[in-house]
């Protein structure tokens, strides 16, 4: 990257958010594969939420079937090529890699990934055709990984399936809240289309509230919600409305939609949050080429709910970290963002549900010009809390039976980011829109209809 007191040009900033792990050639592909010891009772299998058939794809990469390999994958993940991208195999297939537990580097299982998907892009969409036609019709509402690996799998069975999506590109956060370096636009698109190659309806642009969720209801054999979550959570503190005060999607969004050059950034920013939507952020901004940046916390770094492998990669990338850190104020001066005003905290009791008690005296001022908000994000009370007889749990997500994905509303089924008990990850998405649609299927295999 270039030097931090210099404004990068559009080819340097291009160049700053290149794939931080170069894809393998087919030589380092074998070679790294042979690496496998092919476990039995694999623990990087179940290490997976989709459990994805490691050992055998890997053997395949070795043999240089890498359709054979692909399709493996896909057949468990149809978003298997992003989720080689974004997944954070450190802490599932890689973090049970038992090479881990002989004191030696894990076999690199999500480049390996990423390999055979890419090898056999083309080749995949021919892979998976639609089931003979049932009649019945289902209606998903979110166009994300969780609606769209739901609506793969139906019309994999035959059922008519429309996906309503509420933003005018399908994908979900994975086409446009991931951070640019690790996975581009164009790439999550692809996967989108070899979904949309069964014949699946997508109808862009196209929000569903409670009203419309009811008519789907009226007017479908059954309905899955999949829409995630809403806006990032407010800090609650004055001058957070400022123009240089974004949200952290918003402000990732941007490295999607627009050149790079033309996205907004100032020199010195300051992020605030703990998550890896933080990391991701606070990474951008570096690479936008922000002077200096610095995520503040509120509590220490053992508490921080980022994963520690994208905390140290923040740190190899020059991000600064400030702890005990509750923001108070987003200062202005002449209209302008000076820095933010922070309250110093102690914990009492440990972990993050150790209680937070501000320092007497300890307020201190950290200066930027530019603010990123990455607090969480909220549910979409509005359109949850409009649909009768919908249960949800205190943090206002729906409460699905966890075999199934059914709702407590008949023929209504729910899965991903909006449902209760469950990671945010691509992967974890993924998951949860396969079972969603096994529930599905299994209710209108016995014949029942909402019509």
């Amino acid at each position: 990257m270039p030097a931090r007191n210099s404004k990068p040009t559009l080819k340097q900033l291009k160049d700053n958010f290149a794939d931080v792990h170069p894809p393998l050639t087919p030589d380092e592909a074998v070679t790294e594969a042979s690496r496998c010891l092919f476990c039995y009772d694999a623990p990087c299998t179940r290490a997976c939420p989709t459990h994805i058939d490691i050992p055998n794809f890997i053997r395949k990469i070795m043999h240089r079937d890498n359709a054979g390999a692909a399709r493996t994958i896909l057949d468990a993940n149809i978003f298997g090529g992003s989720c080689a991208r974004v997944c954070p195999t450190e802490v599932l297939c890689e973090g049970a890699c038992v090479d881990n537990t002989m004191l030696n580097a894990p076999v690199q299982i999500g480049r390996l990934q990423r390999f055979a998907c890419d090898a056999a892009h083309e080749e995949s969409f021919g892979f998976y055709e639609a089931g003979a036609a049932t009649g019945k019709q289902v209606a998903i509402v979110g166009g994300g990984p969780a609606g769209l690996s739901c609506a793969h799998e139906l019309r994999k069975q035959g059922h008519r399936v429309t996906v309503y999506e509420a933003r005018k590109v399908a994908g979900g956060l994975n086409t446009l809240g991931i951070a640019a370096y690790k996975i581009t636009t164009d790439f999550a698109l692809t996967e989108v289309e070899r979904v949309l190659h069964l014949g699946v309806d997508l109808k862009l642009k196209s929000p569903v509230d409670g009203a419309g969720v009811a008519e789907l209801l009226d007017t479908h054999d059954a309905v899955c919600l999949a829409v995630g979550l809403g806006n990032t959570a407010a800090l609650g503190i004055a001058g957070e409305d400022h123009k240089d005060c974004m949200e952290s999607l918003a402000f990732i969004f941007q490295t999607h939609e627009k050149p790079l050059n033309k996205c907004r950034i100032g020199k010195h920013v300051v992020v605030i949050g703990g998550g890896n939507t933080a990391i991701d952020a606070a990474n951008a901004a570096i690479r936008l080429g922000a002077e200096s940046v610095t995520i503040a916390y509120r509590r220490d770094r053992a508490s921080m709910p980022a994963f520690t492998h994208e905390v140290d990669f923040a740190l190899s990338s020059n991000v600064d970290f400030v702890f005990h850190a509750k923001p108070k104020r987003v200062m202005t001066k002449a209209g302008k963002v000076t820095g933010v005003r922070f309250a110093r905290t102690r914990l009492q009791g440990k972990g993050r549900k150790a209680k937070l008690v501000a320092v007497p005296n300890g307020d201190f001022t950290i200066p930027a010009d530019f603010v990123v908000k990455a607090l969480g994000q909220e549910p979409l009370d509005d359109l949850v809390t409009s649909i009768s007889k919908l249960k949800t749990n205190k943090k206002r997500r729906i409460v699905v039976d966890q075999a199934t994905g059914a709702t407590s509303v008949r023929g209504l089924f729910a899965a991903g980011d909006c449902q209760a008990d469950t990671m945010e990850e691509v992967v974890n998405a993924v998951q949860r829109g396969k079972i969603a649609a096994a529930g599905i299927d299994a209710m209108l295999a016995t014949g029942a209809t909402l019509r």
